[in-house]
């Protein structure tokens, strides 16, 4: 396989807990998910992952039928000095990233992704309105380019407070590649807009436990 042939998938939400992120890949349901992918047509894993920071602010907003009507992850498509988000990357082709975009989009049409123009320009939308149509550019890494995605504007008017379910599984995921303590946990959930001054901040130490 050829560098140009590739692209590191840069992931903050659930996608982080490979578990779930290889439903992506070679189908199936998320544990605590109510949706069924069907996965990419090349079903090779990822062939290295990697933690990554990521210069944008982590927030949950809108309502996902997939997990139970609970907000998900998105990212401030602004970049900061000030956040860092943790996050994970994994090596992937480039058609089986654009399948990845098809199934978080819903999406079953074509989605065209100029690499170049992406990498040139920082960012690229590729389905205007669409969840997570904007494609972040995060620099590079091994000479491949490293990609993320995320909303074209940030969702202030929907924040809304992830599932049990759903942030445990974000929990599970941090766990598999950082040494983070219950409280180091608790301390980065509780800041989030979409979950600081709801009741599942209150409740963030018993998630920590629950995502061991």
């Amino acid at each position: 396989m050829q560098n140009n042939d590739l692209v590191w998938y840069a992931c903050y939400g659930s996608n982080i807990s490979t578990q779930r992120f290889l439903c992506y890949i070679e189908g199936g349901t998320p544990p605590g998910a109510k949706q069924t992918y069907k996965g990419c047509e090349n079903k090779t894993r990822p062939s290295k992952s990697k933690p990554v920071s990521i210069n944008r602010e982590l927030y949950f907003a809108q309502k996902a039928p997939t997990w139970n009507g609970g907000g998900v992850a998105f990212l401030n498509p602004e970049k900061t000095e000030i956040h860092k988000s943790f996050g994970r990357k994994y090596l992937i082709t480039k058609d089986q990233f654009k399948d990845l975009l098809r199934q978080e989009l819903n999406f079953e049409g074509e989605i065209q992704v100029d690499f170049e123009l992406l990498s040139k320009n920082g960012s690229l939308n590729c389905m205007p309105e669409g969840r997570y149509g904007q494609l972040l550019y995060l620099g590079e890494d091994e000479s491949i380019p490293v990609v993320s995605f995320t909303s074209e504007k940030y969702l202030d008017g929907e924040l809304n407070a992830p599932s049990d379910a759903y942030l445990t599984t974000i929990i599970k995921g941090l766990r598999e590649i950082y040494e983070l303590d219950d409280a180091e946990i608790v301390d980065y959930f509780g800041t989030k807009a979409g979950i600081k001054g709801t009741e599942l901040e209150k409740r963030l130490k018993e998630l920590a436990e629950a995502g061991r």
